[in-house]
């Protein structure tokens, strides 16, 4: 007798009804109702589908797959349940006083209240996470007078591409590195060269990177924005439709001051808020990963998070190898990817890009 014979009638029909309740987690939608389920074969012995996610860095993949096959089997059928899982990122609503990027999906602002708190180290982390995760990715080094997106991508010594399209406008060629087009400030002038520019002329370089590079397509433009509320956040939430915020700080409180007043500017610009990614949560030390030492205070994500009703995206350890990878231009999550700050920054962007497409789909 043939495995899948226990089901009588057996039909395409009949799978995407059994289908029909299971909801796609952060969604809280069925998947049949958001036409992620398609491509339906059904055999004697072999039932095939085609998962189509909201990104490739969906966080509950697993999650979706054994919540399809649990309600496949519950009809009976102990045949061979083939899940094909494949992705197609949605577009940040648009909105008619904002511009958009062709190509680009959505657009997503990383910033900080104060420096110093490693908002370019989640930046780059982040994007060449996504990237790992086979979403395409670009990333805009948006800090102008301090651009550090080079270092921390080892391109220090590359040179970006500018030319003249057919209308003689100038366009410039993305670098790609681990799989991350970027562009940023310092391939345009010497290493040790200053930026001393006022707000209008910031304001247009930072338009010339949105407009004027050669992105392609994308499902995620990550902005590494530099700290504070100044013209370049200003520039960036009126120019273009962001799919949202991140916010990053540290625990300690004159960190999570500013943080607060970084997010509440997002929210007077009509962007959303994401959350919150607390980095340096507890410091590892590499002779004993079994301790954590709290060297800037302890939980204050968390009660920011909730004070300000906004989600805590992730809580990143403080490790050595996170300054290192920095400084050689290899991220974490390339160099040491099974590293307890990879293993977060990962699991940050995965959320990230989970609350992305939730807001594209609400």
């Amino acid at each position: 007798m043939p495995l899948g014979s226990l089901m009588v009638d057996l039909t395409p029909a009949a799978i995407l009804d059994v289908l029909r309740p299971v909801q796609d987690p952060e969604l809280r939608r069925s998947l049949v109702e958001l036409n992620m389920i398609r491509q339906v074969q059904v055999e004697p012995d072999r039932v095939a589908f085609t998962l189509v996610l909201t990104t490739p860095a969906c966080p509950l993949r697993e999650l979706i797959v054994e919540d399809c096959k649990k309600a496949i089997q519950g009809l009976g059928f102990q045949g061979e349940i083939d899940v094909r899982v494949t992705a197609e990122t949605p577009s940040a609503p648009a909105l008619p006083d904002r511009q958009s990027i062709p190509g680009v999906r959505n657009i997503i602002a990383v910033s900080s209240g104060k420096g110093g708190v490693g908002k370019t180290t989640v930046a780059v982390n982040m994007a060449v996470a996504l990237a790992r995760l086979g979403s395409r990715v670009g990333l805009l080094d948006a800090d102008i007078y301090g651009p550090n997106v080079p270092l921390m991508l080892g391109e220090e010594d590359e040179v970006m591409a500018v030319y003249k399209d057919a209308q003689g406008q100038d366009r410039v060629q993305p670098l790609e590195k681990f799989g991350v087009k970027n562009v940023s400030m310092a391939f345009l002038i010497g290493r040790d060269q200053p930026v001393v520019w006022r707000g209008p002329m910031l304001n247009g370089i930072i338009r010339q990177f949105l407009y004027q590079v050669d992105w392609g397509e994308l499902d995620y433009l990550i902005v590494d924005l530099p700290p504070g509320t100044g013209d370049a956040q200003l520039t960036l939430c009126q120019a273009v439709p962001l799919a949202g915020a991140v916010i990053v700080t540290t625990p300690q409180s004159v960190a999570l001051l500013d943080s607060r007043k970084g997010l509440n500017m997002f929210r007077q610009l009509r962007v959303p808020v994401l959350g919150i990614i607390e980095n340096m949560s507890y410091f590892i030390p590499p002779d004993d990963p079994t301790k954590r030492y709290d060297i800037f205070g302890s939980q204050g994500g968390s009660m920011v998070s909730q004070e300000l009703q906004v989600p805590l995206l992730g809580q990143i350890p403080l490790e050595i190898s996170v300054r290192e990878g920095g400084d050689q231009g290899i991220p974490i999550v390339m160099a040491a990817p099974e590293s307890a700050s990879a293993q977060a920054l990962l699991q940050a962007a995965k959320v990230v890009a989970g609350k992305v497409s939730m807001l594209a789909l609400a």
